[in-house]
């Protein structure tokens, strides 16, 4: 159930991030593009506080994949999305 929070959570601030870009005057692609580092970091700190409660990080390192990559995927997508609908309008 962690996981699906977490992955629910990171698709959330990708959404604060794009729609902060949008007010800000800038593409939703540019705020997809910054929300990548931080949220790496945040799934490593996730990782971290795994293993610190009895984890392996062998046994953690497939949820770090998933907790990092569906959102960033998610991210991946609205830049290339939104990078397409600019460069054609």
């Amino acid at each position: 159930m962690h996981t699906v929070i977490m992955i629910a959570s990171g698709l959330a601030v990708l959404a604060l991030f794009a729609l902060a870009a949008a007010v800000l005057g800038k593409s939703m692609a540019v705020g997809a593009r910054w929300f990548v580092l931080p949220w790496l970091l945040v799934s490593l700190v996730n990782l971290y506080v795994g293993t610190t409660h009895g984890h392996s990080v062998a046994g953690e390192l497939p949820f770090l994949a998933i907790v990092f990559g569906a959102p960033a995927l998610a991210a991946y997508a609205l830049m290339r999305w939104k990078a397409g609908s600019t460069a054609a309008g």
